[in-house]
């Protein structure tokens, strides 16, 4: 009983307050519609651009792993206030608009309420059940930031070994079964330019098949673009993970999570069960959701996403 005690007073004093603030269902009563709203954008959008779920990922991924999920990435740049999104890694970034909209509706249905932060994360995880993913349920709450600096991103890119891959998402309190999870997920429905990946055409070991392939559709100017998972290219599933285990994982790091003895078993493990890979997804974006978030009368809660409240 003692030992019981003492792990929860460690939990208490180790955990940030901010986690335990999230609530299911924080606007039953302040918002009751709230998710409704963004539910309703995302799949009026998702009808005419069956990419959004891929948009929406990267995005929340882009936000939480710069200070947390605070809306951050969402701020516009300004002459001489230069922003997140105005860095190379979140140049590509997109969707923006569906987030705007949801905004101009709540801000209708229950002003300065429901703050951008919620609605990047419920909108991801809509996207993600139309897209024939998991669906789940996310705590909310989130308050959004009063930062947006270009010099807070340092995001990894598609060449990361693995192990400082690990150690980026260690630094932000997620496991090796997370990133493997969240990147493999993500990339389930994304797409690459061809500069991403000319690594990996000169790879001897990549699939001859798909080498040849790629390599006939990067002759073409204006550096195109290729699905990441060539099987199942708009669900998020695990096929992904079966085709890095027969060498035909597109980016390097996706290729070297099947090779690394780190995350081998994982891959394998998700490539065999669509079941344990949607469990796991699932957990995996929750808590992803919960990064260093502002809660109670922390940050602010926004009138427009691109702006700060005070203009700045």
């Amino acid at each position: 009983m003692k030992a019981i005690t003492a792990l929860f007073f460690l939990f208490c004093f180790l955990v940030p307050s901010a986690l335990a603030q999230l609530q299911f269902g924080f606007y039953g009563r302040s918002c009751p519609r709230a998710e409704t709203i963004v539910a309703n954008v995302v799949a009026n959008r998702f009808r005419s651009d069956r990419t959004i779920p891929a948009a929406l990922l990267r995005m929340q991924f882009h936000d939480c792993f710069v200070r947390g999920c605070d809306a951050s990435l969402l701020i516009d740049p300004r002459p001489g206030r230069p922003s997140e999104k105005s860095t190379g890694p979140n140049a590509s970034v997109r969707g923006f608009e569906i987030i705007d909209e949801a905004k101009r509706q709540l801000e209708i249905a229950c002003p300065r309420r429901v703050s951008c932060a919620d609605i990047v994360t419920l909108a991801t995880r809509d996207a993600v059940a139309l897209a024939g993913g998991p669906r789940f349920s996310v705590p909310t709450g989130r308050r959004d930031g009063l930062r947006s600096n270009p010099n807070d991103v340092n995001l990894p890119g598609p060449t990361i070994p693995v192990a400082a891959a690990i150690q980026t998402f260690a630094a932000q309190g997620m496991s090796v079964n997370d990133m493997v999870t969240l990147i493999g997920g993500g990339h389930s429905v994304g797409v690459a330019h061809c500069s991403l990946f000319q690594d990996r055409l000169a790879d001897p070991a990549m699939d001859r098949t798909l080498n040849a392939r790629l390599r006939n559709t990067c002759r073409s100017p204006n550096d195109p673009s290729v699905f990441l998972d060539q099987k199942t290219p708009f669900t998020v599933d695990n096929a992904i993970y079966g085709e890095i285990q027969r060498q035909r994982g597109i980016l390097r790091i996706d290729q070297n999570m099947g090779l690394d003895g780190s995350t081998r078993g994982i891959v394998s493990g998700f490539a065999s069960s669509n079941t344990l890979f949607r469990q796991r997804f699932a957990q995996a974006m929750v808590k992803m959701g919960r990064i260093r978030v502002l809660t109670g009368t922390a940050g602010e809660i926004r009138r427009n996403c691109r702006v700060f409240n005070n203009g700045r």
